[in-house]
C-alpha cells in the first residue's frame, strides 16, 4: 500500500526525491510513543545506486539495500585496490522489492492515473491520492 506520494516533474530524477520522500514518511506505533519517521531498510532499484545516497543512508542508519549500476562497478575495477569494495547487497531482501512494483501496478489500473488525463499536477496529485485511499480502504 501506498505510504508517501510525492509528485515530481516528469525529466526529474528519482535519486534527488529519495530523502525528501523519506523526510515525509510517519508511521504510528502500536503503542504508545512518537510515530516511527525512520525505516529499518529501504530497497530500492539501480537508479537510487549512488554513492551520495549510500552516505546518506548510512548517515541516517537505514540499511539500504539496492544492486550496484555497472558503470559503477566499471568504475571501481578501473581504480584497481583504491576502488574500495562493493557495498553490501543482499539479494534475499531484494527479492521483497516486487512489493513496490505491485503498489505501482495496482494504482496504475485506475486509467486516469494510467494514461495522466489530467494536464496539472495538483488534479493529477488529487487523483493519486484519491486512488491509494481507495487502495487503502479495500
Amino acid at each position: 500500500m501506498p505510504v508517501r506520494i510525492l509528485l515530481t516533474p516528469g525529466q526529474a530524477g528519482d535519486n534527488p526525491q529519495l530523502l525528501p520522500l523519506l523526510d515525509g514518511i510517519s508511521v504510528a506505533r502500536i503503542g504508545p510513543g512518537r510515530p516511527r519517521c525512520r525505516p529499518e531498510t529501504v530497497i530500492a532499484d539501480k537508479a537510487y545506486s549512488h554513492p551520495s545516497t549510500r552516505a546518506a543512508m548510512r548517515d541516517r542508519r537505514i540499511t539500504f539495500v539496492s544492486p550496484e549500476r555497472d558503470d559503477q562497478v566499471a568504475r571501481r575495477a578501473a581504480k584497481g585496490s583504491r576502488g574500495g569494495r562493493p557495498p553490501a547487497f543482499d539479494a534475499e531482501v531484494y527479492k521483497q522489492r516486487n512489493v513496490v512494483e505491485r503498489c505501482f501496478n495496482r494504482l496504475k489500473q485506475f486509467r486516469d492515473l494510467a494514461t495522466r488525463y489530467a494536464k496539472r499536477a495538483a488534479y493529477y496529485q488529487a487523483e493519486l491520492t484519491i486512488a491509494a485511499i481507495i487502495l487503502w480502504l479495500r
